[in-house]
């Protein structure tokens, strides 16, 4: 019975580990040095973090860093790897013992697969985590001119809630709306408004959640819309249960980049969006959500490129082989917000706007793969 890991497999499995390894390195310090590092440097000279809070920034900000590290340094590492095989006429001695293409790939897209691994689950918890502990060191994260609407099943509109600031689990200056029955020409009759002063999302509000305005003035208006009744209220209870839960949840999430979330909360705020109607916000988020599955595979994908970028004859140029891989990394990560884009606004489904960069690059790797002898 052969052995499924030779010692050639061993072999290139560690060769091409350590390369990408160093070439993950060099992109995280590159990726660090010049802004980052000198910002955290300047905050603690001037005495807004202490040394130990600075080194945890920079700790913390490297998981954001290693997302797009791990499939760059795969690429790197693999085509630098195959391209010293080459010319040292490893590749040859290799063919000449009988190992095709396919088998010299196998310990590379093991390797690959732990990347990918590692890069799924850098998204979905290292990012998110890391990115609350920075929250938590500059001292919160403050969120401005939220509105939460209120529909009926026709999808007028019957309550309007308006926070003109949340910050730290409490509101301030909340404006009700309560829309009247009745619907005129050029908008809707407005019967009652709630000013409160401070506001409180509250998790047991008599066996269910709800937000709570304290120190609030209610203005009731006629059908005229003249102020008839002003009253001062030490406090009104305005939303409940799921509404209440899924209100604090999008004013939450809507201050947060998607690489915040992890992937089971934010497959609750998709959920979320799509209930309320915000339709953009709904399709940017899950074409998010989907990347996060097809990014990490791009992993493989850049790996076996590497691998084919690497096989050269003795005395071809290597430098159009790196010339190559640059133009892709830069190319792939470029031409993400314009999928994001075309997601948001409709034009492409989420799922195909996630999923063209990973195809585009399946297809350049079976074109590299035609050119190749083989």
């Amino acid at each position: 019975m052969k052995k499924l890991f030779t010692v050639y497999d061993r072999y290139i499995f560690k060769q091409v580990l350590v390369t990408t390894v160093v070439a993950i390195l060099l992109f995280t310090i590159v990726w660090i040095a010049p802004e980052m590092l000198l910002n955290t440097i300047k905050k603690i000279l001037e005495g807004e973090y202490t040394v130990k809070t600075g080194v945890l920034v920079l700790v913390y900000e490297l998981p954001k860093i290693l997302g797009k590290a791990f499939p760059v340094g795969l690429l790197l590492g693999s085509l630098f790897t195959f391209d010293k095989l080459s010319k040292d006429s490893e590749l040859t001695i290799f063919r000449a013992v009988g190992m095709s293409f396919r088998r010299i790939l196998a310990p590379l897209l093991v390797l690959s697969l732990i990347f990918t691994y590692l890069c799924f689950v850098t998204y979905d918890k290292w990012i998110p985590y890391c990115c609350q502990k920075l929250i938590e060191i500059k001292g919160g994260q403050a969120l401005t001119q939220y509105i939460y609407t209120k529909k009926d099943e026709n999808q007028y509109p019957n309550q309007a809630v308006i926070v003109s600031r949340y910050f730290n689990g409490e509101m301030d200056g909340v404006i009700v709306m309560n829309f009247a029955r009745q619907i005129y020409d050029d908008l809707h009759g407005v019967s009652n408004i709630l000013v409160g002063a401070k506001g409180y999302y509250i998790k047991d509000c008599g066996g269910k959640s709800c937000w709570r305005l304290e120190d609030v003035t209610s203005y009731n208006i006629d059908e005229n819309g003249i102020f008839h009744d002003i009253r001062s209220l030490p406090s009104v209870e305005v939303l409940s249960g799921r509404e209440a839960d899924g209100a604090y949840t999008i004013m939450l999430n809507s201050t947060k980049r998607d690489r915040e979330i992890n992937n089971k909360d934010l497959k609750y705020y998709i959920k979320l969006l799509k209930q309320e109607g915000l339709d953009e916000d709904y399709r940017l988020m899950l074409n998010k959500y989907y990347q996060r599955f097809l990014h990490p595979f791009v992993c493989v994908l850049l790996a076996i490129m590497g691998c084919l970028l690497g096989f050269s004859k003795p005395r071809e140029q290597r430098l159009v082989g790196f010339t190559i891989a640059i133009a892709c990394i830069f190319l792939y990560y470029i031409t993400l917000p314009f999928f994001d884009l075309l997601a948001e606004k409709g034009i492409l489904l989420p799922i195909i706007s996630a999923a063209f960069p990973p195809i585009a690059f399946s297809f350049a790797i079976v074109a590299f793969y035609k050119t190749k002898e083989l």
